[in-house]
């Protein structure tokens, strides 16, 4: 079941990578940095991690591994940042908020659109720590 969702992630990533036009000799660090994503967050779960907690962590590393890729291959940190990211997009609890509000269960659906909220804000914020860390790495090390 895991290899599955590792090797699932990877060509999600991957495919994404090839719809934004990614230049061929990145993609497949692209998928890497999906999976890798992907691997953090079900890692963190399985050790009892709440899924919010789990996607800001899991969104650090990937931001993190992007901006290492980046200078690795003279590219801009996004082209690995949004491939990596994919895997951990909140879709099917924003589709399944959507569908309660069509089955007119507003109950359910708040409670699953605080909870895609809250995910994607994670996301958000996971980026931006990331950045932020990375930036304080870099006046550290300047002389």
């Amino acid at each position: 079941m895991i290899g599955e969702q590792i090797a699932t992630s990877f060509i999600a990533s991957a495919g994404f990578a090839i719809l934004f036009n990614v230049p061929a000799k990145n993609i497949l660090y692209c998928g890497v940095a999906g999976m890798i994503s992907w691997m953090t967050y079900r890692f963190l779960l399985e050790g009892g991690v709440d899924p919010i907690a789990a996607t800001l962590v899991a969104s650090f590393v990937v931001s993190a591994l992007s901006q290492i890729f980046a200078r690795s291959f003279k590219t801009p940190v996004i082209v690995f940042l949004i491939s990596g990211i994919v895997p951990l997009v909140p879709g099917g609890v924003a589709y399944d908020a959507m569908r309660n509000v069509v089955q007119h269960q507003y109950d359910v659906a708040v409670q699953l659109a605080f909870q895609a909220f809250m995910l994607s804000g994670s996301i958000a914020f996971g980026i931006m720590f990331s950045e932020v860390f990375n930036q304080v790495i870099r006046k550290l090390r300047a002389p």
